[in-house]
């Protein structure tokens, strides 16, 4: 009968490596836990942070009493942050009644452009409350240490979804052109304003106002159609069409191709502030501001005493 050897393999004893082996792994899992919840917990700050300095902003429109920059907030150059807040003054809005109707786009000159630093315009919405009539009388209340800009504004006949529209495709989707003034406020004290502080201020918008004859493009040259603003006959500021980018159209193709880029296509209807011809002019109580463009005729602004 055979008999069963017994098994010589011992157990092998465990190193010191091998015992701490385990706490360490566990260690290792709670920091991966603690830095994982520390960056879910990181998203709604940021998100929250937008969110209070949208209020910010809302609050000093408001009050009447104008904020420190927000680029103290977000950083100088964080241009994604800037919209951000914007479109949540945006839904803000809209959610509150007031009814979208088209675009503004600023920094359209390249001096100004340099003197922040950037290499773009930007863009601001326009409600139709801030739609005055030619010739209306407008209470300085309405807006923040308000600024004059002559501008020409194009008005659209069919929407634009096309991804990198062209600029006749552009051109046809215009109906008309009109002669515009563009009352810019900054809810950001004296406006000591950088590129983040006017995108995350609407473009650093006001009011707008427009002529009362319309104009088709056929047959006008906007980029060397002349301006003249004068206050009271005085001349205030002068300027052409090719002082905003160029061409006031190439100014309309970059809003019209980065509206479709972030998924807010213009549509039938809307209007575009295509940006300013000239230097802004300040506005004191009683001014009353003519702006004359060639082509297109001229319109007024009168400023309640």
């Amino acid at each position: 009968m055979a008999t069963k050897k017994k098994s010589s393999t011992r157990p092998v004893a465990r190193t010191g490596a091998t015992r701490t082996a385990a706490p360490r792994a566990a260690a290792t899992r709670a920091a991966a836990a603690r830095t994982g919840r520390a960056q879910t917990a990181a998203a709604p700050s940021a998100t929250n942070r937008i969110r209070l300095l949208a209020e910010r902003l809302r609050k000093a429109g408001e009050t009447g009493e104008a904020t420190g920059p927000i680029r103290d907030e977000i950083g100088a150059g964080d241009l994604a942050a800037a919209y951000a807040i914007q479109q949540v003054n945006t839904q803000f809005w809209i959610k509150s009644g007031r009814r979208l109707v088209g675009r503004k786009i600023g920094l359209t000159a390249k001096s100004v452009q340099k003197q922040l630093g950037v290499d773009q315009p930007d863009y601001g919405m326009l409600y139709a409350d801030m739609l005055m009539c030619d010739g209306e009388e407008v209470a300085l209340s309405r807006v923040m240490q308000p600024k004059l800009e002559a501008e020409i504004a194009l008005v659209l006949e069919r929407d634009i979804t096309t991804p990198g529209v062209t600029l006749t495709e552009l051109i046809s989707a215009v109906a008309y052109a009109l002669p515009a003034i563009e009352i810019v406020g900054s809810r950001v004290r004296n406006w000591d304003i950088k590129i983040t502080d006017t995108i995350a201020d609407n473009a650093s918008s006001g009011l707008f106002v427009l002529g009362n004859e319309p104009r088709k493009l056929e047959g006008l040259d906007l980029r060397m159609c002349g301006m003249v603003m004068e206050r009271r006959g005085d001349q205030i500021s002068l300027g052409a069409g090719m002082a905003c980018l160029g061409n006031p159209l190439i100014a309309a193709l970059w809003l019209a191709r980065t509206m479709v880029s972030i998924g807010s296509p213009l549509k039938a209807g809307d209007v575009l502030m295509t940006g300013a011809l000239g230097p802004m002019a300040a506005v004191a109580p009683g001014d009353v501001v003519d702006v004359r463009i060639g082509g297109l005729g001229s319109v007024r602004t009168a400023f309640a005493r």
